[in-house]
């Protein structure tokens, strides 16, 4: 399934139309138990119409829930795109299954841990429990060594493919020596920030997220290596910055507002200019 979620002020603010993007550690750890899912962040519309068909065509692929991350401000954007003709989008189709009807089994993965699908109405046979259950389907005493391996199960079908799920853009990295972890509407002020200072000799840099969950760590390592500090603008009192932190050993500083207003490109800016 895609869930879409589009972030506002909060907790019960009043001021419904207004953006935030606090929702950003409740989309990965809200799930039940200890799996992981897909968390996608578009900045523009065209990015919103682009990472929705890779949010359902991941969602086909693994088996896993998708969620589009959005925010009040990429919700109400009206802007021009081109669409591409339906013929070229790529879609994904689901693995179905070769096995004959009694041999099915409808929780047995392969080897890149995705279980396949039977098509309906094809006499193949369905057992769903909500309990811990063996690859049939079906509850099972040996529950303790079932749970083991459906939550290893989960996280490998993940990262097996985060190569096919991880999604960024940069902007004038290649000699950056300040870098911009953004992700959401706040990526659009980044890049004008990063247009501002180079303008003024300031070597500022970008790493747009459009992948947030599973935290494209090596990506954000890779970047940051080369760099004096890095600074990460959220709408929010500092949630993916943690994540930041955790793979950089630079100075990883934040960007905070929690009132419902964008973080400007002068807000940023004033950042650069305290950390260089």
């Amino acid at each position: 399934c895609v869930i879409v979620d589009v972030m506002r002020v909060g907790p019960a603010s009043g001021m419904a139309t207004h953006p935030a993007q606090g929702d950003v550690m409740q989309s990965r750890w809200g799930t039940h138990g200890d799996h992981p899912i897909v968390v996608l962040s578009p900045s523009t519309v065209a990015e919103a119409y682009s990472l929705t068909i890779e949010a359902v065509n991941i969602s086909e692929m693994l088996r896993v829930p998708v969620i589009l991350l959005s925010d009040a401000v990429v919700g109400h954007l009206r802007e021009r795109i081109e669409l591409p003709d339906p013929l070229h989008i790529s879609l994904i189709e689901r693995k179905m299954t070769k096995q004959p009807p009694d041999q099915y089994k409808p929780y047995a993965a392969g080897e890149d841990g995705v279980p396949e699908f039977a098509e309906m109405g094809s006499g193949y046979r369905y057992h769903i429990c909500s309990n811990v259950h063996n690859e049939f389907g079906f509850p099972t005493d040996s529950g303790h060594v079932e749970a083991d391996i459906l939550a290893r199960r989960l996280q490998r079908k993940i990262d097996l493919h985060q190569d096919k799920i991880t999604f960024y853009k940069t902007y004038d990295v290649e000699d950056a020596e300040i870098l911009l972890v953004a992700y959401g509407c706040v990526a659009r002020s980044a890049k004008d920030a990063v247009k501002i200072m180079r303008r003024e000799g300031v070597k500022l840099g970008l790493l747009q997220l459009q992948t947030l969950w599973p935290f494209p760590a090596e990506i954000v390592r890779k970047l940051s290596e080369g760099v004096k500090a890095v600074i990460v603008p959220e709408m929010n009192l500092g949630q993916l910055i943690n994540e930041v932190r955790a793979c950089s050993r630079k100075n990883v500083v934040g960007v905070n507002k929690v009132d419902g207003t964008v973080i400007s490109p002068r807000e940023i800016i004033a950042k650069v200019k305290e950390v260089k």
